[in-house]
């Protein structure tokens, strides 16, 4: 029997994107409109959390309003309300919090709170209108791998709710996506640092540059991550005699950061899926649209006959359709929350790894 249609507003405001738009039960995105802080927080070369709530505060409004815009509907067209509440910067989730709660409120709309990492491991599951992959979509269960700015996790998916969803192995200290923008801030190149290190990569050759990162963590049965050795190693060249001197000495030394990073992604991912004897392998998150992580996992995937799905580069970073559909999911297994709900810096997914050194 097919399911009922539903239209769900999703939003989502965990750190520096305010975010809305409306998704179909299909996963059809309808409208997404997403506000970046980037410009904001440049200066500081990183996330001002109080600089990021006062933004929110102003943008919630207007942000939501052209959401049901650009999708032609009004609120009382909507059968339900998803919004981030967990992880993230806990004023930024707060004012995404209270507007949704406020919308629930007033029109009575079912209202459901979504973890910003179920949002970005579903966003593989969204049919964007130039998506032209759209129609293929992965089967549960399946490895996830998600790396962005605050989160680097491999997780074992038998569904696509919260309580179907468990960590394999995470970062014990920086996240993929921290490590990047410490590097870039450390070598001057501004903020965000991901796609500057990424764009400098493809011009420079690792096996040119004065120093060799290995691996961080490459343990043959290990699913954690670390990232934090690579950033000092790294910094303590940066600082020696053998800094780079030049644009093409500096697009090797990312390209050397690069691929030490990628490798570790990639071979962590891959050890994942065959220990669980997996075919299907998802990345997702701000990092998925890293070049070179997606060519290395593509061929990686196709070395080992596995199937890799990757979100469009629109569905990567932070947004609103990813937490519309993950509602929508939520919605459809009976979840509601309560006019209480309230923000969380902590994810609802079960943590295995603990972070910091020693044995574990």
């Amino acid at each position: 029997m097919l399911a009922a249609p539903m239209l769900v507003l999703g939003i989502e405001s965990s750190c520096d994107e305010t975010a809305a738009a409306v998704v179909s039960h299909e996963g059809q995105v309808l409208s997404d409109v997403v506000r970046s802080q980037i410009a904001a927080h440049a200066p500081y070369g990183g996330v001002v959390p109080e600089i990021a709530a006062r933004d929110h505060m102003r943008a919630v409004v207007p942000v939501i309003e052209q959401a049901l815009g650009d999708a032609g509907l009004s609120l009382r067209e909507l059968d339900g309300i998803a919004v981030t509440c967990r992880p993230g910067l806990v004023g930024a989730l707060l004012v995404g919090v209270q507007a949704a709660k406020g919308l629930a409120f007033a029109t009575g709309k079912p209202l459901v709170g979504v973890d910003h990492l179920v949002g970005h491991l579903l966003s593989v599951f969204l049919r964007r209108p130039d998506d032209r992959a759209a129609s293929r979509m992965p089967e549960f269960p399946f490895v996830g791998l998600l790396v962005s700015g605050g989160h680097t996790a491999l997780y074992f998916c038998e569904g696509p709710l919260s309580a179907q969803i468990h960590e394999l192995g995470a970062t014990r200290d920086d996240a993929v996506g921290e490590a990047y923008d410490k590097i870039a801030k450390l070598l001057g190149l501004g903020y965000p640092g991901g796609p500057v290190v990424d764009r400098l990569a493809a011009s420079g050759q690792a096996a040119r540059a004065p120093i060799e990162l290995a691996s961080p963590m490459a343990q043959r049965d290990s699913l954690e991550f670390s990232f934090s050795g690579i950033k000092s190693a790294l910094a303590r060249h940066a600082a020696g005699p053998h800094a780079p001197k030049t644009e093409q000495e500096l697009a090797d030394l990312c390209a050397a950061f690069q691929r030490a990073i990628v490798r570790t992604l990639v071979s962590k991912t891959v050890r994942a899926a065959r220990k669980l004897d997996l075919s299907r392998v998802v990345v997702a998150g701000g990092v998925a649209a890293n070049r070179e992580l997606r060519a290395r996992m593509a061929e990686a995937c196709a070395a080992r006959e596995m199937d890799l799905f990757v979100p469009p580069l629109q569905s990567c970073t932070d947004n609103g359709a990813m937490i519309a559909y993950a509602g929508l999911v939520q919605l459809r297994a009976g979840e509601r929350a309560l006019l209480d709900l309230g923000p969380s810096t902590v994810t609802s997914l079960p943590q295995l790894t603990r972070k910091g050194r020693g044995r574990r």
